[in-house]
């Protein structure tokens, strides 16, 4: 299991914003079983962390030097809108006798002979998928091999996806994870439009011609009506 250090953080607010120049990442401990506490941890080894566990594997917390240790998930982090840089993380410690549910990135492995073969499209239906299970037994992906796409119209389904005894995905099992699209003709959609776009340009070119000829034929009439008028 990987272990994260942390130090009681006695700033708060705006003053943080100091913390990140430093490489200082602000955080919050809390769970159904333990006081709210504010934390700081190095950034650099967070992400270290973070790369290697995700949201749903638990982490040893260790605070002051292992005074205290807490078995936690990366529960929610936030980002810098501009940048993407993460500025704040929560640490959750969760209970170990009850379920919870975690989003778990869906992993697609193997080549699919549809794809190498045929010239198939791989279309992913579903990136991630919520799970239910205890704290310990939370996977941190859910790898699928697509080896067995072989041709046009093959899909997975998420009663094809394994799992560990005690995992449930909270998804209907007839949904479709990933599938085989046979390639589009892209020269005849390209054209298809075009072609259309051209027609009706020609279509309304000719409707005003035909108008504007109308009106020319009935200038004539309206002042010869008019001066007969004149006349009488």
């Amino acid at each position: 299991m990987l272990s994260l250090s942390a130090k009681i953080r006695k700033t708060q607010g705006r003053k943080t914003k100091a913390f990140r120049i430093k490489g200082v990442l602000p955080a919050v401990l809390y769970g159904p079983e333990i006081k709210t506490a504010s934390l700081e941890v190095d950034a650099k080894e967070f992400q270290k962390v973070y790369q290697e566990t995700g949201e749903s594997t638990l982490i040893s917390l260790e605070i002051e030097s292992g005074k205290k240790k807490y078995l936690v998930l990366i529960h929610d982090l936030k980002r810098d809108p501009l940048t993407s840089e993460v500025i704040h993380v929560d640490l959750y410690q969760p209970s170990l006798e009850k379920e919870i549910e975690a989003h778990v990135p869906i992993i697609l492995e193997g080549e699919s002979p549809a794809i190498k073969n045929l010239g198939g499209t791989l279309i992913k239906n579903i990136g991630e998928v919520v799970v239910k299970a205890l704290p310990q037994n939370l996977p941190k992906e859910i790898k699928v091999n697509i080896s067995g796409l072989a041709t046009f119209g093959n899909h997975l389904l998420i009663k094809d996806l394994k799992l560990a005894e005690g995992i449930k995905i909270l998804k209907e099992p007839d949904e479709i994870v990933a599938s085989i699209a046979q390639p589009e003709k892209v020269e005849e959609e390209l054209e298809k439009p075009i072609e259309e776009k051209v027609e009706e340009v020609e279509k309304v070119e000719k409707e005003k011609k035909e108008e504007a000829e109308e009106v020319e034929e009935e200038k004539p009439t309206e002042t010869a009506g008019k001066e007969e008028k004149k006349g009488k």
